[in-house]
């Protein structure tokens, strides 16, 4: 199993490393970090899962990587390899699977909190708030056109199934 970071954000990239490859143990996988922090980066990070026949990506949560995920879907579609990403709108535009966070919810809690501001709160008083909603989207048109079946308790899951 492929897992794609930018290197740039070395923390990140880091901490996502450390938490795929425990979870790979778990599941009896191998892992292969794959850097990218340009476009071109990025293509070739693709040629290396043809190449040495990873047969799955993972595409770790980055700004970058959002820029690019129209590049990141075409690649994993023009190439086959069954990739999940952290962000709902990667399988807006063909990524065949995400589960993370919920942005909408992120962005209605940061209006609750300017609410609160303006009405006279201190940011400082304000408790840190971790995301408490998660979304599962399955694109399916893109599983069929890469050949994967999606199994049915999986797609009863989703949150969202793209036809």
């Amino acid at each position: 199993m492929g897992v794609l970071v930018n290197p740039t954000d070395a923390t990140r990239a880091d901490t996502t490393v450390t938490d795929v490859a425990a979870a790979a143990r778990m599941l009896g996988l191998e892992i292969v970090v794959l850097n990218a922090a340009t476009r071109g980066e990025i293509d070739v990070a693709f040629e290396t899962l043809a190449r040495d026949r990873i047969e799955a990506l993972f595409v770790a949560p980055d700004v970058f990587f959002n820029i690019r995920r129209v590049q990141l879907a075409t690649l994993a579609a023009r190439y086959r390899v069954p990739t999940t990403y952290a962000v709902r709108e990667f399988a807006d535009v063909g990524g065949l699977l995400t589960y993370g966070a919920s942005i909408s919810d992120a962005v209605r809690q940061v209006g609750v909190y300017t609410g609160r501001i303006l009405k006279g709160e201190k940011p400082a008083d304000l408790p840190v708030v971790q995301p408490s909603k998660f979304e599962l989207v399955i694109n399916a048109q893109t599983a069929k056109a890469i050949g994967l079946s999606v199994p049915d308790r999986l797609l009863v899951a989703a949150d969202e199934v793209i036809e």
